[in-house]
């Protein structure tokens, strides 16, 4: 068995980046506009009859994973991203990609119908089109996976 030598800069790297991944999840409130564990970053346009968000989520493995609601003109998307630990722990170096839930709730610019309301999901991209209406509606929306 071959010796390894003690190094104590590798324990303050996993330190480092504990304090890191717990100050990035737990106070990402304080980094506006910053991408980090839970938080999506969603692009809302509008054309003369839908509002559309666009927002990257890698990782859903099937519709259930997400849920999106609307509600009195403000669109929610929650869910989970679960994957299957790949590396033992100790064997990592760096861990950067998403893993648990996510949650993002976005006032709409106009007002939306829940009803004709499109999700699809396509190479880890979630888009939701929503057509314009007057008056405030509530529908839980199905996802549609390609």
């Amino acid at each position: 068995m071959p010796i390894v030598p003690h190094d104590p800069f590798r324990q303050l790297e996993n330190v480092r980046r504990e304090l890191d991944r717990f100050f990035t999840h737990d106070f990402s409130i304080f980094k506006p506009g910053a991408s980090s564990f839970g938080n999506l970053n969603v692009d809302v346009y509008e054309t003369e009859s839908e509002v559309v968000a666009t927002c990257d989520i890698p990782g859903l493995e099937k519709k259930e994973d997400v849920t999106i609601d609307i509600d009195n003109n403000v669109l929610s998307i929650s869910g989970s991203v679960n994957r299957v630990n790949e590396v033992k722990e100790e064997s990592m170096h760096r861990k950067e990609r998403f893993v648990g839930r996510f949650q993002r709730s976005i006032a709409l610019p106009s007002a939306v119908s829940s009803e004709g309301v499109k999700a699809t999901y396509k190479n880890g991209v979630l888009e939701v089109r929503m057509p314009k209406v007057q008056g405030d509606t509530k529908k839980k929306i199905d996802v549609q996976f390609h």
